[in-house]
């Protein structure tokens, strides 16, 4: 069964993407339109989707370019399955990927540590607010 396509702006809703954006993770190689409209639109698959989101969820914890394009790699080379990892690189690419988890919930927590700073802010303001009442 192959795999329906979506145009550009589906795949920008589906995601909370701007088009702007996804042309830009494409010209910088992070996603590739899975096919091409005879019209040469771009259509993109489901897989394409997750990978756009993955990249979506990394982009608020600080990740560069570079950074994403490596996830992005590793979690490639895992999935092969025409051509899949020996036992030892599966192993290295398991430490990568949880390399980068651990960066993630560290960059987590810190993002956790700021909105409570930012939220103690806000109610500081709120009760002086209240207070001149």
């Amino acid at each position: 069964m192959t795999e329906r396509h979506m145009q550009i702006g589906e795949v920008a809703e589906r995601t909370g993407l701007s088009l702007r954006t996804i042309r830009h993770y494409e010209e910088v190689g992070l996603v590739i339109p899975s096919a091409r409209s005879k019209g040469g639109f771009r259509l993109y698959t489901g897989t394409d989707v997750e990978r756009l989101m993955v990249i979506r969820r990394m982009k608020p914890l600080g990740f560069s370019l570079e950074e994403m394009r490596d996830l992005l790699e590793i979690t490639d080379r895992i999935a092969a399955t025409d051509d899949p990892p020996a036992a030892e690189e599966k192993e290295r690419l398991r430490e990568r990927l949880d390399a980068y988890r651990k960066i993630s919930e560290a960059r987590c927590e810190t993002l956790r540590a700021r909105l409570e700073m930012a939220e103690d802010f806000a109610a500081t303001l709120r009760r002086r607010l209240h207070a001149t009442d």
